[in-house]
């Protein structure tokens, strides 16, 4: 039975963040700390917990729940965890995402990109969806270069989502003509699947708010993980940043973890019910790519994504 938020909006109102030990997520949980318990959903036991003590010194709530988005068992196990809590849920952020270099693959050998960024928090919400209380707003991180038209995305070598089926995704396979370096094709897809997932989710389930965010390009986080070199990170951690506030205002895209984590909290905290929206990196209305916003293909990554996961045991 759903719970209902109408008469509970109190500090015991709780926010559910994926990835919340860095870049956006970091910034996030404590933005939405200021509103209610923020739950902590990561893999890392000692960065959740380090998030999590940095937020109580505040005088703020926050509890952490273990879990790898990418292996669907430990996302189903900490979905168990979450709704075992019994809090009024008003907000979930699915935040956790990697970009590959090199393609890797999961537990059960799915393309990792994918599992992480599609299969993984379609099947967190999923799970979530029952126990969330009524009006309450599932936001999804996404991104633009999903859209093969976008100029921005194409200079910097993306070449659109080339999406032929959720099973050709988990396998790592991807439409032909695509970028020469697969890891791009796999995060376009990657995000082209789970944009049109939550679009179609908003238009199936009228008792919740599923909407999405391109939240701009944010050169000082690090999606890349393991594949990211030590001189990487160092550029995106100290010399980057140091950049970003003055190309801004000449490149409309560029945000910063703080920037994006204000926008998100804005979108989880409107009680106003817009649902099926997609936001740009400030926080209005935009288009995604033709594909993404039919819905008969919205219908299919759906009712696809469903049948691959329901081959995974319980």
């Amino acid at each position: 039975m759903a719970i209902s938020a109408s008469n509970n909006r109190s500090d015991r109102q709780a926010y559910i963040i994926t990835g919340p030990t860095s870049g956006i997520g970091r910034r996030a949980a404590f933005e939405l700390a200021k509103h209610g318990t923020v739950v902590l959903v990561g893999r890392d036991r000692r960065k959740l917990d380090e998030v999590q003590k940095a937020i109580e010194r505040k005088g703020r709530h926050a509890v952490s729940v273990l879990c790898d988005v990418s292996d669907i068992a430990s996302v189903r196990h900490a979905a168990a965890q979450i709704v075992a809590l019994h809090l009024p849920i008003i907000g979930l952020l699915n935040n956790a995402g990697i970009m590959q270099m090199r393609a890797t693959k999961n537990t059960v050998g799915w393309d990792m990109s994918f599992a992480t960024n599609h299969l993984g928090p379609f099947a967190l919400t999923e799970a979530l969806a029952p126990h969330l209380c009524d009006a309450a707003n599932v936001l999804f991180v996404v991104s633009a270069v999903e859209d093969p038209e976008r100029k921005a995305a194409r200079a910097f070598g993306f070449r659109g989502g080339r999406y032929i089926s959720a099973e050709a995704s988990a396998r790592g396979e991807w439409k032909p003509g695509g970028s020469s370096n697969p890891g791009t094709d796999a995060y376009a897809t990657s995000k082209q699947a789970i944009l049109a997932a939550a679009m179609a989710f908003a238009r199936e389930t009228h008792r919740l708010r599923f909407n999405a965010i391109e939240p701009g390009v944010n050169p000082t986080t690090g999606l890349g993980g393991a594949d990211v070199g030590g001189f990487m990170r160092f550029l995106q951690k100290r010399i980057i940043p140091l950049f970003v506030p003055l190309l801004r205002p000449f490149i409309k895209i560029l945000s910063t973890p703080k920037r994006a984590a204000r926008v998100i909290t804005k979108i989880l905290i409107d009680a106003s019910g817009q649902t099926g929206v997609y936001y740009d990196e400030g926080g209005r209305p935009m288009l995604g790519s033709a594909l993404v916003r039919d819905p008969k293909f919205q219908d299919r990554v759906v009712a696809e994504t469903r049948a691959l996961l329901a081959a995974i045991p319980e």
